[in-house]
């Protein structure tokens, strides 16, 4: 089925990465510059379109007015190691990611599309290691990034501390999504993780913060795109809908 919305493919020259990053944009339909959009930022951005069908979800979601006026950006990763380097607090280039996005993509995107420039309309989605960039980003810089779309990530000791520590959070708006059966999952480092566990505790942490919180625990939910695309829509609407 073709999309209705327009891609856009745009570059950036990061300086701290000291690489090109591609940023693939997709507008509503409707798009306009007459109109003012909520930004939602995604890591691992070429899964969300392909195995997420995020422009697909998007297309559906603004059609039926389900969603306020959204743009999403893909940014995606070179290989799986490019990915631990860049989304995890311990990579080594987690702290030049981290400049990346709040330098030279947050401005960028001010700058080219008509947004409100304001925290509580930005968004950061991620899955797994994704979604562990996704919520360490949010809590350091709240007033940059609103809202948070996490679905698995990965929690660990050093993630766990980061929120315990954080305060002035009570503004994040916050969708975490966890299965029930991700208790042996492969990782990166060639280890079998439990993601559930880590993730109850973060969970408990979260509501201790006095923040909006939405958390869900998908039965027999395993970690894979069939799981998360699956509560899409559902997480779209419930940090985008027209309340």
């Amino acid at each position: 089925m073709a999309r209705k919305g327009k891609m856009q493919e745009h570059i950036i020259n990061s300086v701290y990465l000291e690489e090109n990053m591609t940023l693939k944009i997709y507008q509503p339909e409707t798009f306009s510059p007459l109109y003012k959009y909520h930004i939602c930022i995604m890591q691992d951005g070429n899964d969300y379109y392909q195995m997420g069908r995020v422009a697909t979800f998007s297309d559906q979601l603004h059609d039926d007015a389900e969603i306020e006026n959204t743009i999403f950006i893909g940014i995606h990763y070179k290989d799986r190691y490019d990915r631990l380097k860049k989304y995890h607090p311990s990579g080594e280039q987690y702290e030049a990611y981290s400049k990346f996005l709040m330098k030279e993509v947050v401005p960028y995107l001010d700058d080219i599309l008509p947004t409100y420039h304001m925290g509580g309309t930005r968004a950061l989605m991620g899955d797994s290691l994704a979604g562990t960039l996704a919520l360490t980003m949010a809590i350091k810089y709240p007033n940059t990034f609103g809202k948070v779309i996490i679905q698995s990530p990965l929690v660990d000791e050093m993630v766990l501390e980061a929120v315990k520590n954080t305060s002035k959070i009570h503004a994040l708006d916050i969708y975490h999504t966890i299965g029930t059966s991700e208790t042996n999952v492969d990782t990166t480092k060639g280890l079998k993780v439990d993601f559930l566990t880590p993730n109850r505790e973060l969970k408990e942490v979260l509501e201790q913060k006095r923040l909006t919180y939405h958390y869900k625990e998908i039965q027999d939910g395993e970690h894979t795109w069939k799981y998360w695309q699956n509560d899409m829509v559902n997480a779209l609407k419930t940090i985008f809908g027209d309340h």
